[in-house]
């Protein structure tokens, strides 16, 4: 399958260019020429698979047409070599719990999935070597990191906004060595964003060394984040819950996870709606109210994995829906909320029920608390593990948290940084200069 850009400005290219190149030449994002239905035979035996299946299924039906079946089955397994599982909260309420990957968040799958991806065509074109660059609010850092650790023939280079980032998060990049480089640059989320972009359309830069992206951007990172959403149907169906007014509530900063879950709707998945749930940077949500898409410098909050005033992938679903503002609110309804009002959902929930939520997990819980109807499932996603985010928690909740081994594991390395201004200048300096 071929895959355009959404500027329409650049031609068509292979999954493995779209993989490689990460940004299109006209600065669109990668979409897929076809998106095919799977049968829906798939889905009345769901409740029988397991994960790494269900994932298969998906993944042949997204990459089959390029890549061997055999090759993709292993891609899938090694990728998902953990669970995913649906927890029932309260009444009509579940969160999906995405934290049980190595680095405790959602963005292990993607970030898995891509890595070993990259790595099948570096060896099968035995190519130069890949540099990846990848911009972070926090999770997407780590998963990346981890993720592409000790691949042959690709190194990571991890920009992310110094002191915006938590302790622990921070520890999951910047001590691993090895291939990977972390790049402390003294902005916001934005500014790092915005220099992985500029770097991918520098000429002299691209002559220099091959260059791509692990962001959302692209297509090989934020596709594979589709396979939980149809797990959790699965799960749905085998615990015997109504499958036909499922509503799933995603935390929302640069928009690649919601956008996987809306290419799985249109490819079958029986998802009635979705809630885009924001924190205090709501653009998309003033979008819905408006029909006008004005990006705006990021806001420090809380949930800081969310903090982003220009989501890349609001171009997709621009896409995905022809640009048609009445099309995407009859899927997607929008919900914001300001610090106070995560931390009050955070403590209550926890007091109520006894499930401790991370911060941007409370933001999706407090829009399904808002907003489901009461003949609907509601579902959460719970991007990361409450301990990455500990001194916050601790302080709305008022007790200790415990900190998963493999988490603390992070904090016993040495941190090792380049400190960069976030010029494009300084930027391309350095990246010469490797």
């Amino acid at each position: 399958m071929n895959y355009y850009s959404t500027e329409h400005k650049s031609p068509s290219v292979s999954l493995r260019d779209a993989v490689v190149k990460g940004l299109a030449p006209d600065r669109g994002l990668y979409m897929p020429e076809q998106i095919h239905e799977i049968p829906k035979a798939f889905f009345n035996n769901m409740a029988e698979m397991p994960l790494q299946d269900i994932a298969y299924v998906v993944a042949n039906t997204l990459f089959g047409d390029d890549i061997d079946s055999e090759t993709l089955k292993n891609i899938v397994k090694e990728t998902l070599n953990f669970d995913i599982p649906l927890k029932k909260v309260e009444g009509n309420k579940y969160v999906l719990e995405l934290f049980h990957g190595p680095t405790l968040a959602f963005k292990d799958v993607g970030a898995r999935f891509m890595a070993r991806l990259l790595g099948h065509f570096n060896n099968t074109d035995k190519g130069k070597e890949v540099n990846v660059l990848v911009a972070t609010s926090g999770d997407t850092g780590s998963a990346v990191a981890n993720g592409f650790l000790g691949v042959p023939g690709v190194r990571v280079f991890v920009l992310y906004p110094k002191g915006k980032v938590s302790p622990i998060q921070e520890a999951q990049f910047t001590t691993l060595g090895n291939n990977i480089t972390a790049l402390e640059v003294s902005g916001t989320f934005d500014d790092c964003q915005s220099l992985v972009k500029g770097a991918f359309l520098d000429r002299e830069l691209n002559d220099h060394m091959m260059l791509t992206s692990a962001n959302s951007i692209n297509i090989a990172r934020f596709l594979p984040q589709m396979f939980y959403y149809f797990y959790a149907y699965a799960q749905l169906a085998a615990m015997g819950e109504p499958l036909d007014n499922i509503v799933v509530a995603v935390p929302s900063g640069n928009f690649g996870n919601i956008t996987s879950a809306l290419i799985g709707k249109k490819m079958g998945l029986p998802i009635k709606r979705f809630i885009a749930a924001n924190n205090r940077n709501d653009i998309f949500y003033q979008y819905l109210l408006s029909g006008k898409y004005e990006p705006k410098a990021s806001i420090a909050t809380i949930a800081n994995a969310m903090d982003v005033g220009a989501p890349s992938n609001f171009a997709r679903i621009l896409d995905l829906y022809g640009n048609s503002h009445e099309m995407i609110k009859s899927e997607i309804s929008g919900a914001t909320y300001t610090d106070d009002e995560i931390s009050r959902t955070l403590a209550e929930t926890y007091s109520r029920t006894g499930y401790l939520l991370d911060p941007h997990g409370a933001v999706a819980y407090r829009s399904l608390l808002d907003g489901l109807k009461p003949d609907e499932i509601g579902i959460a996603l719970e991007t990361a593990h409450p301990a990455k985010f500990k001194d916050t928690v601790e302080n709305i909740i008022g007790e200790k948290i415990t900190v998963p081994k493999k988490l603390a594991a992070f904090t016993h390395g040495v941190k090792s940084t380049v400190k960069l201004s976030p010029t494009m200048a300084c930027f391309k300096k350095f990246l010469l200069s490797q």
